[in-house]
């Protein structure tokens, strides 16, 4: 399958359309999920064009797990949690819905998702304030 460089985290990544950022550097980029599961819901990418882990290259998948690792730290501290959900779907039969490899990383506990994913639109400002804490605790 073809990589859909008309995907929003393509169209952020070239900044077509904003994003609330918490993190980037050279390979990846972190930014708050704007219709986030559990609040301080954040995503992570590789700047690599990739649908699903399997199109990465080694390097890449380095970067982008040293970034998860990094803001979901950050995460934890940033907001008190308890503990942080990292989860990793790939391709559509596993749920995925932005052809573009993605973490997501959830403060809290597996029991805590209670919304489904994609289904209440966050307010930015709320948002930007989440990323603003982060930011300072990475």
């Amino acid at each position: 399958m073809a990589y859909d460089s008309d995907n929003v985290f393509a169209k952020m990544l070239r900044g077509d359309i904003p994003a609330i950022k918490v993190y980037e550097d050279d390979q990846t980029l972190a930014f708050m999920d704007i219709m986030p599961q559990a609040e301080g819901h954040t995503l992570v990418i590789p700047k690599m064009a990739a649908e699903t882990i399997f199109e990465l290259t080694d390097e890449a998948s380095a970067a982008w797990m040293r970034t998860v690792r990094k803001v979901a730290a950050a995460v934890k501290s940033a907001l008190d949690a308890p503990g942080i959900v990292l989860f990793q779907l790939n391709g559509k039969g596993a749920g995925q819905t932005v052809p573009h490899v993605h973490f997501h990383i959830i403060p809290g506990s597996i029991a805590d998702l209670r919304k489904p994913h994609g289904s209440v639109m966050a307010d930015p400002a709320e948002l930007q304030t989440l990323a603003d804490k982060i930011k300072a605790a990475l």
